[in-house]
């Protein structure tokens, strides 16, 4: 029973993929991540190569999964309680990002942590689009929204707390592969959700954002409502979304369209050290 660590996305993926993909909802964040690294190669997050690994059980197999793409802070995908431990003695993180209850066995060795974030994952069930529906349509992203949609990204991710330095190229991949809609009222963009390439029949919805001056208006559930009526509609098995559960705002727009809550993620950090 021990973790390996590799900085081959192939590598991990041939090792631990069919692991991953048996249960996609637990470890969507696993799925699109190392996809993203397989598809435009190891600094697709940073200046850091990534660190990735694995854990094997008693019978071989593997129970447990970790993506480290800094500045990011480490990320578990589905994990045996067994595998903790080991992780803690073979890497010592300071953060991790997991599930609830394997981020709270880890943080325990942590005198003064902080919770810095608490997620819901949500699966859609019977979707339940806005009704009445606000105001506009939905349409895809074009090039000539380029410059509106990367202020947007940067946007997106100082609310939520992340990085923002690779806004351009989320903003170009995802509309080149027609995976972020607008909702536009009077010919005017409003508000913008993404989707992930679907893996292991999975996608997952994210970057949902409408600027303040637009807020209110029911923009935000009625394009979340349309991205996710078209990943249904192209064949995905699963369609997921995490929120954040300090926003309950955007938890309730969720579930009224649909979404059921699946588990809850913690971001969690030691106490600083000076």
């Amino acid at each position: 029973m021990t973790w390996t660590f590799t900085d081959d996305v192939d590598a991990f993926l041939n090792a631990a993929g069919a692991s991953l993909a048996a249960r996609p909802a637990e470890n969507t964040l696993v799925l699109t991540v190392t996809g993203t690294l397989r598809r435009t190669g190891p600094r697709a997050f940073g200046e850091e190569d990534p660190l990735l690994g694995w854990w094997r059980g008693a019978d071989g197999e593997v129970a447990g999964t970790l993506v480290h793409t800094p500045p990011y802070p480490p990320m578990l995908g589905s994990v045996a309680p067994e595998a903790l431990g080991p992780l803690a003695e073979a890497l010592s993180p300071t953060a991790i990002n997991a599930d609830r209850a394997s981020a709270e066995v880890l943080a325990a060795g942590w005198p003064g942590h902080r919770v810095e974030q608490e997620q819901r994952l949500y699966r859609l069930g019977e979707l339940v689009p806005p009704s009445p529906a606000p105001p506009g349509r939905p349409r895809a992203a074009v090039a000539a929204d380029r410059e509106l949609l990367v202020a947007w990204h940067l946007a997106f991710a100082e609310q939520v707390g992340q990085p923002g330095g690779h806004a351009e190229r989320f903003v170009d991949e995802r509309t080149a592969d027609g995976r972020l809609t607008l909702w536009e009222d009077g010919g005017v963009a409003v508000s913008m959700a993404c989707v992930s390439p679907e893996t292991a029949g999975a996608v997952r919805v994210a970057g949902v954002y409408t600027p303040p001056e637009h807020r209110g208006h029911g923009y935000a559930a009625a394009v979340t409502a349309e991205v996710s009526r078209a990943a249904r509609a192209a064949g995905a098995a699963e369609v997921l979304l995490f929120t954040d559960l300090a926003n309950p705002t955007s938890n309730g727009v969720y579930r009224r369209i649909g979404y059921e809550p699946v588990s809850d993620r913690l971001l969690i950090s030691a106490r600083e050290t000076r």
